[in-house]
């Protein structure tokens, strides 16, 4: 289902980017119109998959994850056997975050949230004793300057 996004529909985004727990009413009225049609562009936006999940944003720090990781990884295996298995060896972790494929040098980045060093140490052991990985390097965050989740609509 295609769905045409229209100025209403970046404006309703950009409330619920900003704060999804807001009523059908007070997004409505921040953007100058009523409930129901509100609620029917955000269930068609569902629907579409434009809207993928509501959530709650935790605060990493003050839950003890302090340390965050970003970890390069290159691979000299290629296959589509290793790819499966190193795929699925990431998303049964939950200390990763995000997973990216690239193109260029590096084959894979992670961005890994642990409590610490030591943490990431046994997230790394545990990985590489699943699946074979020719170079792993792995970059400590030391300040977050900027996250979010927000697309610039």
């Amino acid at each position: 289902m295609t769905v045409r996004i229209n100025e209403m529909d970046r404006k309703i985004l950009s409330e619920l980017q900003s704060d999804a727990s807001q009523s059908l009413d007070e997004i409505a009225r921040k953007i100058g119109s009523s409930k129901t049609p509100v609620w029917n562009r955000i269930r068609k936006m569902r629907d579409a998959g434009i809207i993928k999940d509501t959530v709650a944003h935790l605060d990493a720090e003050s839950l003890g994850f302090d340390a965050c990781f970003f970890v390069l990884v290159r691979t000299s295996e290629h296959e589509a056997a290793w790819q499966d298995a190193f795929l699925t060896a990431l998303r049964k972790r939950p200390e990763v975050q995000e997973a990216h494929r690239l193109a260029g040098d590096i084959d894979y980045i992670l961005k890994v949230r642990v409590q610490n060093a030591r943490a990431y140490d046994a997230f790394y052991q545990a990985l590489i004793s699943e699946v074979k990985i020719h170079n792993v390097t792995a970059l400590l965050s030391m300040e977050e300057i900027k996250s979010t989740t927000a697309l610039p609509l």
